[in-house]
This record gives C-alpha cells, structure tokens and sequence, in this order.
C-alpha cells in the first residue's frame, strides 16, 4: 500500500510517502488476512471487551477505532514506513 501526502505549512510545500508491504506466510495466513482479517479482529475484541464505546457502524477515521488498531497491527509486523521526501507536486 503506498500514500502520497502533500501539504503545505508556513508557505513551504512538502510531502510524505507512506507505504506498507506485507508478505503472507502461507496460502491460510495470506497477506490479505493479516491486512483485513486481523484489522476485524482487532476491533470485535476491542468492542467485546468495552474499549471501543461508540455503537452502530463506524468508519475507522475515529482515534478510538485505529489507534489500538495499528498498535496490535505493528505488534503483528503490519506497519506503515513514513518518510518525508521532496514535494513532487500534484
């Protein structure tokens, strides 16, 4: 997975390259179900157990939803690699 953030702060622009590889280990454990499996499996367990509060459906763009999610992720060995790079423009 690869995203390009451009931003622009105090008049300079400037960006950041993010990217996540993940290799599976084999055709039960693929790469598909450590990225989308275990993302699902994080969150019932963190519902089940009372840490994530909010009910109904919700979009993982609530730091109560993905912060312990990329936590147990990096802890799995899925983790994004951020570094900063020239502003190739858009």
């Amino acid at each position: 997975m690869y995203h390009k953030f451009g931003y622009e702060i105090n008049g300079e622009k400037k960006q950041i390259d993010s990217k996540m590889v993940t290799i599976g280990e084999d055709q039960t454990y693929t790469a598909m179900a450590k990225t989308v499996g275990l993302p699902v499996g994080i969150v019932s367990l963190q519902i089940l157990n009372g840490k994530i509060k909010t009910p109904g459906v919700q979009l993982p763009i609530s730091k109560e939803v993905y912060e312990p999610v990329l936590a147990e992720l990096e802890q799995q060995g899925v983790c994004f690699s951020e570094t900063d790079v020239p502003y190739l423009g858009y």
